[in-house]
């Protein structure tokens, strides 16, 4: 069962409150079939724990990877997920539709 956004944003304050390096991941658009739709949140800390969704599979791993990222050098990033030719090898959306992700670190 997937936390509610407020159970997401409200786990993302008490891990900063704790001391825990976080970051903050948020469909901002979607196109096609999506999974999650717009606004759906993820939050991960820097050990690689997370609470919510923004899709699912192999896009929940590459988010959660770039979160880490994000908490590290500080620099939000927008990252684009679908079924593409040339992301063919990537992590994409078996849906046939495409999201895209804002992901920044909380401080």
């Amino acid at each position: 069962m997937l936390s509610t956004d407020t159970d997401i944003l409200a786990a993302a304050e008490s891990w900063r409150h704790d001391g825990r390096a976080v970051a903050l991941a948020t469909v901002i658009e979607t196109w096609g079939s999506a999974p999650r739709p717009v606004g759906s949140h993820l939050v991960v800390d820097a050990e690689g724990n997370f609470l919510g969704s923004v899709s699912g599979g192999c896009v929940e791993g590459a988010v959660i990877t770039e979160a880490i990222t994000v908490i590290e050098d500080g620099a939000p990033r927008v990252l684009e997920f679908g079924v593409a030719d040339e992301t063919a090898w990537q992590a994409g959306l078996s849906c046939g539709g495409r999201i895209r992700v804002f992901v920044e670190r909380v401080d």
